[in-house]
């Protein structure tokens, strides 16, 4: 799985080969090494596969309310008043141990180079030396079971539309739009001063945006440009945008991923302490399910920034452009 990814999931009989067109890098990243993976991470990662996770993972049921970009919308095979389900997780405890692991190790090798660091967290190697190769190694076995993981929970996701609604796959017709990575590093091509560079790019909390015609995206779309996916809160609208030229030249063809939030997740459980925040969204016809009530209050939509109000800053900067508006139907959180 470390080493295969998504192939992996597809292999084991977890989803069809067709997918794999649909997601970033076809859902492996060469390179990975599982040799460099502590046992505590191999622990914490053993039993989650397949899982959500708690924090802002979610599976969310939605429904397109708003087209803005028809040519882009009928090459995703998106319309308005679809129902489409949005898959939001990633290497859980396995990549959040294997980040800690590597943590330590960058710290010793930025006092091992003399690199100062105004922030411990922006702890770092040369790429060239071992420690980075290391990290690289084993962040791409992490992002090999993301893809792996989130393959299985669409997979599943299908099996349970088609034994609720007794429809076939081909009546069903619920496929892959795009997968795409929101915290990883990858080396890539890209303009600096007017001369191409080999580059690592590291995108936490961001997202691809690749423009028409690049050569990583899927056929179906290189006429379009590479699908970009930002989600919102629980309770307000998530978004189908589509990548630009325009981030190439400005943020090394990325955009934001989210809305970012305005409340510490300790702030937002004092804010909703005696309120039942599953029946407020319930009376705005939106069905949630959680793990727990203190997983609800931590995720309350006014724990976030409005969504819309990010998504036309980055519409309106031309480095992600909007195609459609979904809003929640039905929410299960980790």
């Amino acid at each position: 799985m470390l080493i295969k990814g998504a192939r992996w999931a597809v292999e084991s009989g977890y989803g069809e080969a067709s997918d794999l067109e649909r997601i970033e890098s076809h859902g492996c990243i060469e390179g990975a090494d599982p040799s460099l993976i502590s046992s505590k991470a191999y622990e914490r990662g053993q039993a989650q596969q397949g899982t959500l996770g708690s924090g802002n993972h979610f599976l969310e049921i939605q429904y397109i309310d708003r087209i803005y970009d028809q040519r882009a919308a009928d090459g995703f095979g998106l319309f308005e008043g679809q129902v489409t389900v949005m898959i939001h997780t990633g290497s859980r405890g396995f990549g959040h141990q294997v980040c800690t692991d590597f943590l330590e190790v960058m710290e010793r090798a930025a006092k091992k180079y003399q690199i100062p660091l105004y922030d411990k967290e922006l702890a770092c190697a040369p790429i060239s030396s071992p420690e980075a190769q290391d990290y690289l190694g084993a962040m791409r076995a992490a992002a090999n079971y993301a893809w792996a993981n989130r393959q299985c929970i669409m997979h599943w996701t299908r099996e349970a539309f088609m034994k609720a609604l007794g429809a076939s796959p081909r009546e069903l017709g619920m496929q892959l739009i795009y997968d795409v990575a929101h915290n990883i590093a990858k080396i890539e091509e890209h303009t600096v001063n007017g001369k191409k560079k080999k580059l690592v790019v590291h995108r936490k909390g961001a997202t691809r945006a690749f423009p028409p015609g690049h050569p990583e995206l899927p056929d179906a779309y290189k006429h379009l440009g590479q699908p970009v996916l930002i989600p919102g809160d629980m309770g307000r609208a998530s978004y189908v945008l589509l990548g630009t030229e325009k981030a190439m030249q400005e943020t090394f063809g990325s955009t934001c991923h989210g809305a970012g939030r305005v409340m510490s997740r300790h702030q937002a459980i004092r804010r909703a302490k005696g309120r039942a925040i599953w029946r407020e969204m319930e009376d705005r016809g939106i069905i949630v399910r959680s793990a727990g009530r203190e997983t609800l209050a931590e995720e309350m939509s006014e724990a976030y920034k409005d969504i819309s109000n990010v998504v036309d800053v980055v519409h309106k900067a031309g480095i992600s452009t909007k195609v459609a508006r979904l809003r929640p139907l039905g929410v299960v959180k980790g």
